[in-house]
Order: C-alpha cells, then sequence, then structure tokens
C-alpha cells in the first residue's frame, strides 16, 4: 500500500475487525483464551501486522500513524485481536527493526509480520516495576553465551509467545548502566512459565510470569549490549503510543455505544437523550475521547516512520488511559443496570481501560516523564 492510503487501511481493518473478529471476542474473554494461530496468520497475510515494519523484512513500510489506525479499529470491537496488532506494529519487534542487527532483522521480523511467531517484551520484575532500573535478572557471559539467571512479571502473552525480548544485566554496573537486552527463543532449556494470571481484564491476552535458570543464548541474541537502557527506552515510546491507541479504542468504543444507547432508549416518553444531564455528560466524554485523540495523532505524525518525541508520547498516554476509565465509567452511568451486565459489552470495556492504564509505564509515571521533559531535567525517585 501506497504511504496516502490510511483511510484505505484503516477502512479495511474495521471491516475485518467486525466481521471476523467481534464475533468471537465476547468468548475470547468469557474464556481467557487468545485468539489462534491461524486467526493471527489471517492478520499476517492482509498486512496488518507488518505496517510499521520495513518492506524487505515483510513489511509494508509505513508511518507509524497508520499502523495506529488499524490497532485502533481492531481494539474497539476485539481487544485480543488489537493486541496482536499491537504486538507486532508497536511492540518489542520494533527493537529490532532499529535497533537489531542485518541478521538478527533477516532472522526474526518476516516471521513477525507474517503472523507465524509473536515475540513479547519482559522488563517489569517482582521488585522492579515502575522502577525498572532496579532490575535484577543478569545475563552472564560464557564463551559463546550468555546464561541468563531471574524472573521476570507481569509479561503480557507470557507463555504463549515464542520469543522474548528479555531486558536484563549484562554486567555488574548499577543502574541503567548494565542494562541491554537478549532476545530468548520458546523451548531454549532452563526457560520456564508461571500459572497464568487471572486478570480483571485483557482477559484473552495472557498473562504469565516468566524464570530462567541458567538459560544459555547466544550471543548473536543480544540486540542491545550493556548500557543500552536509554535507547531501548526510547523504543519503548512507540509501544507507550500503541498502548494510547488501544486505550483511544476503549474509549472510542464505549462512546460510541453511548451514543446510539441513548437516542434507543426512552424514559419518561422520551429518548435519553433528550435529557439535559444525558447531554452533559455525553459532551465530557466527545471532549475525553477528542482530546486524547489529537494528543495521539500529534505524537504519532511527528513520529513518521521514526520515534515520537517523549514528551508528546507522555502526554497522549496519560491522557489517552484517564480518558478510558472515565469515558467507560460514564456510559456505564448512562446504561444504568443495563451497563451492570456484560450483554452490553461496557463492562468488558470498563475492565479493559484500567489494565492499558497500568501496562506501559502508569499515568503518574508519565506525569514525571512529562516534567522532567519539561524542565529538562531527571528525578532521583529514591529520595
Amino acid at each position: 500500500m501506497a504511504h496516502d492510503d490510511y483511510a484505505e487501511i484503516r477502512a479495511l481493518a474495521a471491516r475485518v475487525a467486525a466481521d471476523v473478529y467481534a464475533p468471537i471476542a465476547e468468548s475470547l474473554d468469557v474464556n481467557r483464551t487468545p485468539i489462534t494461530l491461524e486467526q493471527r496468520r489471517q492478520l499476517g497475510e492482509l498486512g496488518f501486522l507488518g505496517l510499521a515494519h520495513p518492506e524487505e523484512y515483510g513489511g509494508s513500510g509505513m508511518p507509524l500513524g497508520h499502523a495506529l489506525a488499524a490497532i485502533e479499529e481492531f481494539g474497539k470491537v476485539c481487544r485480543p485481536a488489537g493486541f496482536q496488532v499491537f504486538e507486532a506494529n508497536t511492540g518489542p519487534a520494533q527493537v529490532i527493526t532499529h535497533l537489531g542487527t542485518e541478521e538478527q532483522k533477516q532472522r526474526w521480523l518476516p516471521d513477525i509480520v507474517s503472523g507465524e511467531k509473536t515475540m513479547a517484551v519482559a522488563i517489569s520484575e517482582p521488585d522492579a516495576g515502575s522502577a525498572a532500573t532496579d532490575m535484577r535478572t543478569s545475563a552472564k557471559r560464557d564463551n559463546g553465551h550468555y546464561v541468563i539467571n531471574g524472573s521476570k512479571r507481569w509479561i503480557s502473552n507470557g507463555g504463549e509467545a515464542d520469543q522474548y525480548l528479555v531486558y536484563c544485566r549484562l554486567n555488574d554496573e548499577p543502574g541503567a548502566r548494565g542494562i541491554g537486552a537478549i532476545l530468548v527463543e520458546k523451548g531454549t532449556e532452563g526457560l520456564s512459565f508461571g500459572a497464568g494470571e487471572r486478570l480483571m481484564g485483557f482477559r484473552g491476552i495472557p498473562s504469565a510470569d516468566i524464570y530462567f535458570d541458567h538459560v544459555e543464548v547466544p550471543v548473536e541474541n543480544v540486540v542491545v549490549p550493556a548500557g543500552g537502557f536509554g535507547k531501548l527506552f526510547g523504543i519503548f515510546s512507540i509501544e507507550r503510543l500503541g498502548n494510547t491507541t488501544m486505550s483511544l479504542a476503549v474509549g472510542q468504543a464505549a462512546l460510541d455505544k453511548t451514543l446510539a444507547y441513548v437516542q434507543e432508549r426512552e424514559q419518561f416518553g422520551k429518548a435519553l437523550v433528550e435529557f439535559q444531564s444525558i447531554q452533559v455528560m455525553l459532551a465530557d466524554m466527545v471532549l475525553a475521547v477528542d482530546a486524547a485523540r489529537l494528543l495521539r495523532d500529534r505524537a504519532a505524525d511527528g513520529a513518521g516512520t521514526g520515534l515520537p518525541d517523549p514528551l508528546h508520547t507522555s502526554l497522549a498516554k496519560c491522557t489517552a488511559n484517564e480518558m478510558a476509565k472515565k469515558v467507560t465509567d460514564l456510559a456505564m452511568q448512562i446504561h444504568g443496570g443495563n451497563g451492570y451486565t456484560e450483554e452490553y459489552g461496557l463492562e468488558r470495556l470498563h475492565r479493559d481501560a484500567h489494565g492499558w492504564a497500568i501496562a506501559g509505564g502508569t499515568p503518574t509515571m508519565q506525569r514525571i516523564r512529562i516534567v522532567s521533559e519539561v524542565l529538562g531535567r531527571k528525578f532521583d525517585q529514591r529520595r
């Protein structure tokens, strides 16, 4: 597709999402199961998993905003499908695209773009969540291998993904100076997974702990050497815009459902939309969604095929995360008792909204990043 085919991508994504993935969204949530390999391959065949990756590795070489448009359309109706488009285009594979060697790109990217394999990122640990530089998982050099020991917590797609980009300590330097990233294939001896978490939302997006017990991987699997933590989190801004878009999708879906409902539902002989109190709540929803979209689009437009501005990214993510929680809550209020049932799908949207606000750096952490960027300084949270 040409770079001016933004509207075409969005329209195709909306059609496929409605026809193929919307009908299974509720069952994926109820049964806590991800979409199948066949369904993921279909996303790959249609080009949705490679929109933001270079053409020479099977992608489309599109600007980031084109991929975000597809993520939003899938995310509105089926978060597990949206997650696959999100993870492929804005997840750890972007580290390979931007920082990997030519051999690593040739080796790993085509399978991600086709949907044949998935790649998850492993950052958080039991004692290192928002304070990522406190991580303890280590990879020690041993001749032609690195030996990894430690554990990771809250890993989306943990146990399901075929590959894991593991942020860990590659030397004994303290803080960020010792941190790099190394790729570990599922099935490697010593790699194991905890039981799947039973989360409030994200029920079609598996989450599990990962354990490394003398896991040996070749030195060729080091994507970012020690001291590259800053570069890694520069790329992580792409993931945060993907997260922003999933929150935007949730908020937009709740708004769309509510706009339809208030024109159909009657109370005291007139449609709900005729009540001024409902109009005020609807206006608040529209304002919140539109503000989040404008901030997301500014960050995406500024990124093009490169990296988004950190300040613009944090502003967008913080706003969208909080918008999704607010808008889904207002939608449930307007729907009354119906909003509290599973039938209308709003409680599912509300549950998922809270998950995206935690993943990828909470709104509180985004606020700290915003002030850091505005003042041009870093704040030590340990003091």
